[in-house]
């Protein structure tokens, strides 16, 4: 017979994502509705390490859900890789009963769950860990969504907007990076958005010419006279393309690195509604017994996957959208 689920650890790890509160709101919330105690873990893996915790209840969650960042902080640990840190993180879940933890982060942040779950079963203890994908990078290959990421995008278009405005006062052409690591989600989803003249995503290999000088070109042809280049951060250095646009064309263009201001400010109804379904779920995955596993989207749909499976898992950038950005591009005027 299952043992009944008393108590549970809820984390945020990684980089923060804006919905990451709304997501241990609904954590708390749905625990505690079950007769669960809920323990926030304060600054990721490294938190279970150092015994750094505290007591949490519905009202300890109130007036989060529009804040962005995470109320329970985060950190990257180095110290959890090891066994002997993963028996530190071990005996702080002992030492406060945990029989299940919520991992709120992405990729690094399952891998260190699943870790942390197999040296459990080595030292037979009995723990769950479920995973809730958190980044705005949308780069976990077992969820079609990820929280965060509305907001991101949101944010950068904002950004662009502003920026399109100075761009064509004085007509000219600004580059501008925006966040995702290896992954062109962001970038491509803020161009089709934002009208941008070019994308520059990771998944898509530059042809200088083809890609920037000759959109520019047949933008300046339809009669444009500002043009608005979005970068990948892992594109391209926006410095040297700036500099080569600078050298084929002519024109002086201004580089703008929207960085960490897309992981900041209040989390859309996406964001919120989404991490408050995910939070819901990872609990009753817990209450049910469903081991280690993840809380997704999939067409729409929440699903539960086993933890080492989902972590398996890849997905591509659709392309399809790039040829859309392309087809309302090519030989336009402004955007």
């Amino acid at each position: 017979m299952e043992q009944q689920v008393k108590r549970i650890g809820v984390l945020t790890s990684g980089g923060d994502a804006p919905g990451m509160n709304a997501a241990i709101r609904a954590v708390v919330r749905s625990a505690v509705g079950r007769g669960i105690d809920c323990i926030g873990i304060r600054r990721g893996w490294n938190g279970l390490i150092n015994s750094d915790f505290v007591r949490m209840d519905t009202s300890s969650v109130s007036h989060i859900i529009n804040k962005g960042g995470t109320l329970l902080y985060t950190a990257r640990s180095e110290e959890f890789r090891t066994v002997a840190g993963q028996d530190k993180a071990l005996a702080t879940c002992k030492l406060l009963g945990l029989d299940a933890i919520v991992a709120i982060g992405g990729d690094g942040t399952f891998r260190g769950a699943l870790d942390l779950s197999r040296r459990a079963a080595e030292v037979d203890y009995s723990l769950q860990v479920v995973g809730i994908p958190a980044t705005i990078d949308n780069d976990i290959g077992c969820t079609h969504y990820t929280i965060g990421f509305d907001t991101a995008c949101n944010t950068a278009i904002e950004c662009i907007d502003r920026l399109r405005d100075t761009m064509q006062s004085h007509e000219r052409c600004s580059v501008v990076e925006v966040m995702g690591r290896h992954a062109g989600y962001l970038a491509l989803s803020v161009g089709i958005s934002a009208g941008a003249t070019a994308v520059l995503i990771p998944e898509r290999k530059l042809d200088f010419d083809r890609d920037i000088v000759e959109k520019i070109r047949r933008a300046r042809l339809a009669g444009t006279t500002h043009y608005m280049v979005v970068v990948a951060e892992g594109a391209g250095n926006t410095m040297e393309i700036s500099r080569q646009i600078h050298e084929s064309i002519g024109i002086d263009p201004r580089v703008t690195v929207l960085g960490h201001i897309q992981r900041g400010g209040a989390p859309t109804m996406q964001d919120r509604e989404t991490a408050s379904r995910m939070g819901y779920g990872a609990v009753q995955a817990i209450a049910e017994h469903r081991g280690n596993c993840v809380v997704a989207t999939q067409e729409g749909r929440m699903v539960v996957l086993e933890m080492e499976a989902a972590l398996k898992m890849t997905k591509e950038l659709d392309m399809g959208r790039y040829r859309i950005l392309e087809a309302l591009t090519n030989n336009c005027g402004a955007l």
